[in-house]
């Protein structure tokens, strides 16, 4: 392997940490820490976290601060209104590509999802289901985002979906708000497998409004 290929493939591995540990929560809404602590969090040559760091940066998910150190970006009701709001116009207009192009394979499997995860929720109180809700909650967004038919597009969306990310792992799923979410996105599946491109681009903007609200952020 030359030098070149080494390279590209630390500054991968490096990209790759850095993404997991802000998606799983180690790297936390605005957590400082120097590039030593971030090079032992995430066991990667500090050339290559480096990089990862300018990449993050440039998407709003990281800053660097002058005597500070690394800054993770902070889950402030500004952040939180824009980061849904380009959310929701991406999903809307996901879904209404979807519907004109009559794509809708994978929808009846996401409709089963939501249906099981809404009933478990409405019949036990109890249990943490908050991590199996980020990941079907997600599902529906990627199905819209892929819908897109646009790699510019995609790639906006999934740094999007990163700070999201960050923002739900400082304001998790309340066991009662699961339910709710769960009707609001059968409310938007519906209405893409009825092929009602109005109806969907509704339910969407109802969601958004509905997260807002829960987050606080209205």
């Amino acid at each position: 392997m030359n030098q070149a290929n080494e390279v590209n493939l630390l500054a991968d591995k490096a990209q790759g940490a850095l993404w997991a540990a802000l998606r799983s929560g180690r790297l936390q809404a605005g957590q400082f820490l120097s590039m030593t602590q971030l090079v032992q969090l995430l066991d990667c040559p500090i050339a290559a976290i480096r990089d990862a760091v300018k990449h993050a940066s440039s998407h709003g998910l990281l800053s660097t601060l002058p005597k500070r150190g690394i800054q993770v970006m902070e889950a402030r009701p500004e952040t939180i209104r824009d980061c849904l709001d380009f959310r929701m116009v991406l999903d809307q207009e996901g879904a209404r590509r979807r519907i004109a192009r009559k794509a809708f394979d994978g929808l009846r499997e996401l409709r089963v999802q939501h249906a099981e995860l809404q009933a478990a929720a409405r019949e036990d109180s109890e249990s943490n289901l908050s991590p199996r809700a980020i990941d079907v909650d997600l599902s529906l967004h990627d199905f819209l985002a892929e819908g897109l038919g646009n790699s510019q597009l995609c790639a906006s969306y999934e740094a999007n979906r990163m700070r999201i990310a960050v923002i739900q792992n400082a304001r998790p799923f309340l066991q009662v708000r699961i339910v709710s979410a769960m009707d609001e996105h059968l409310a938007v599946i519906d209405a893409v497998q009825q092929r009602d491109a109005k109806a969907a681009v509704d339910a969407i903007r109802y969601h958004y409004e509905q997260t807002l609200r829960w987050w606080g952020a209205v």
